[in-house]
């Protein structure tokens, strides 16, 4: 592959990140969409039901957006050292990992700790609003603990995917010892013709953990990277890459819910496969983005690519948001614009304020990770 910054995988990204928080939103204030029950609807004539049976539930399906992210993060993960060969480079991001990652953890950790402290967070009393108390209500409902957070952030989110401050951390885990699996990985096997197997067997080790997703993200980019001629031809047929596409998005839009899509465009597949149905749709799905141009231009707009440069803060802060802001709008305007008047009013609310928050994450907090890389830098050099 060309040397080049791969733009449109950050576009890509962006947009996983944005399915994320619509998932959550979905799950918040329209849980019917999720769970097909007509007490959680508020559309008319229960559409909600309907979007959701839909391929539309792509939108916000966080199980797929969620392994999107994480096939990503594997392939971009040892791009460079693939490109260069250069191990001095994966010890480097070996290195640099988690002071990349916890900055950004540990501040939306104190703001939503501080939000807990002032009695901010809305989602009990919104749950029961939107009928959504089954999966909304219980979060953050609980004394808040500063040493339980601090080590939350610090460690517990990385080493045993902690998320009980924020939910989304539970990915922290495979984001971080995921990502030392790729390095090892890449170290020890790359250019070596017997990898192949190994990596059959690891990916069989791996199929019932979620690391699965940051593993098969690594083993297609080293795929990418083989100089087979047979890999180089199906690359370039376009026809081919067109149904990859296709059988992905089919995959990736399957319903999370384990109920329900009987009667639907995948009720021929056993719900029990759910998380490889979506992971193999994701592999197929980025595999024809890599080599469909007219795919590559499209995720490379400046919007997309806008999300992607801000998607790690924007994962991380987005559910306080919905849970605080979010929550008492729907609490305090329902009664005047009704509910999805409310709904709607509510969804670019919490979208923009998650942004504006991501671009401060991004701009000033997640530098700091670089900062302390040259403190520690400097320390090492002298001593």
């Amino acid at each position: 592959m060309e040397g080049k910054k791969l733009v449109y995988l950050d576009g890509l990204r962006g947009i996983g990140c944005t399915a994320v928080f619509l998932t959550h939103f979905v799950f918040a204030f329209y849980y019917g969409m999720y769970h097909f029950q007509p007490e959680s609807c508020h559309l008319p004539g229960n559409l909600d039901i309907a979007v959701g049976k839909s391929p539309l539930n792509l939108l916000f399906n966080g199980n797929t957006a969620v392994r999107l992210f994480l096939v990503l993060s594997g392939y971009l993960l040892c791009r460079g050292f693939f490109l260069s060969g250069d191990r001095k480079r994966l010890a480097a991001s070996a290195r640099k990992r988690y002071l990349r990652l916890m900055p950004s953890v540990l501040a939306v950790n104190l703001l939503i700790f501080a939000c807990m402290c002032l009695g901010l967070y809305q989602n009990g009393p919104a749950s029961v609003l939107a009928g959504s108390e089954e999966w909304f209500q219980g979060f953050n409902a609980f004394p808040p603990d500063f040493l339980k957070m601090l080590w939350e952030s610090l460690a517990g989110c990385f080493l045993f995917g902690t998320n009980d401050y924020n939910g989304v951390l539970w990915t922290m885990q495979m984001l971080f010892l995921g990502a030392y699996l790729d390095y090892a990985l890449a170290a020890s096997l790359s250019g070596k013709r017997w990898r192949w197997p190994v990596y059959g067997v690891l990916a069989l080790l791996l199929l019932r953990t979620d690391f699965l997703g940051i593993y098969l993200g690594y083993v297609l980019c080293d795929f990418m990277h083989t100089d087979w001629k047979w890999r180089k031809r199906l690359c370039a047929c376009t026809p081919l890459n067109w149904c990859f596409l296709a059988v992905g998005l089919y995959f990736m839009a399957y319903p999370s819910a384990g109920f329900g899509y009987e009667g639907t465009v995948w009720g021929i597949l056993p719900f029990i496969f759910v998380n490889y149905y979506h992971v193999f749709g994701v592999l197929c799905f980025v595999f024809a983005v890599l080599n469909l141009e007219a795919l590559q231009r499209f995720f490379s707009a400046g919007v997309f690519r806008y999300l992607g440069k801000i998607s790690y803060a924007l994962y991380l802060v987005h559910f306080l948001v919905i849970a605080t802001l979010g929550a008492w709008f729907m609490l305090r305007m329902e009664g005047t614009l009704g509910y999805n008047g409310a709904g709607i009013c509510c969804l670019f609310l919490t979208f923009g304020v998650t942004v504006g928050l991501s671009e401060l994450l991004t701009r000033y907090v997640e530098p700091l990770g670089r900062k302390g890389e040259e403190f520690f830098a400097r320390i090492f050099k002298k001593s």
